[in-house]
């Protein structure tokens, strides 16, 4: 009896397993189409199709397309959160060595970053399913990235007069904008090198001079 027991739990582990990579091979598939097509003109069924399976057995997985694409970018927030901001910075030039490692980063994927290009876009309608996101996703990322830089202010590495929330948002459109730039022309445009470039700019003139690290 004890025996069955573990032929039974072993069935088991083995079949979320399978769900589990079915799951993650549905995600990689559905960053394609939405980098490719954006989010309306992508179909479930297309995507089942890619990842070998019905789109009934898609929708075993995820509730809806919208369903979908949420946890597509959830999954994508999660995993850069985990590999560069897991976390708390020292210092503003090490949360700038993360934010270049960041840009590295996507220029090595260039589905993903295509795709968050298309549905930011695309999300400025009110009506998009992912606009919510959005609207969220950046005001997190101007309050953290506010928050370091506020700390450098009062840790006397950055000027005291530091717009620390204007500073913030213009990060984020500079590296949004050059991940545009890149898409269009990925070998001849160095997104990485110009984010860096922007950045020890950024330090300079925000930079308390001689402070350690800027």
């Amino acid at each position: 009896m004890v025996q069955n027991r573990r032929s039974e739990g072993s069935g088991a582990r083995g079949s979320y397993a399978v769900g589990d990579e079915r799951r993650l091979r549905i995600l990689d598939a559905a960053v394609e189409h939405f980098a490719q097509r954006g989010f309306h003109a992508s179909s479930l069924a297309r995507i089942a199709k890619d990842v070998g399976i019905t789109q009934g057995g898609l929708l075993h997985h995820f509730r809806s397309k919208e369903d979908l694409l949420v946890q597509v970018l959830e999954r994508i927030d999660e995993t850069d959160r985990d590999r560069f901001f897991s976390q708390e910075f020292a210092s503003t030039a090490q949360m700038f060595a993360a934010l270049v490692r960041l840009a590295e980063y996507n220029g090595a994927r260039l589905g993903r970053t295509r795709m968050f290009n298309v549905l930011a876009a695309e999300a400025g309608d009110p009506g998009h399913p992912a606009h919510a996101y959005f609207v969220r996703r950046y005001a997190e990322v101007v309050d953290t990235v506010a928050g370091v830089l506020r700390h450098g202010v009062d840790a006397g590495e950055l000027r005291a007069d530091t717009d620390v929330v204007a500073v913030a948002q213009e990060l984020a459109a500079v590296m949004d904008g050059l991940q545009i730039q890149w898409v269009l022309d990925p070998k001849g445009f160095d997104m990485t090198g110009r984010f860096r470039a922007y950045l020890e700019r950024v330090a300079r003139g925000i930079g308390v001079e001689g402070a350690q690290g800027m």
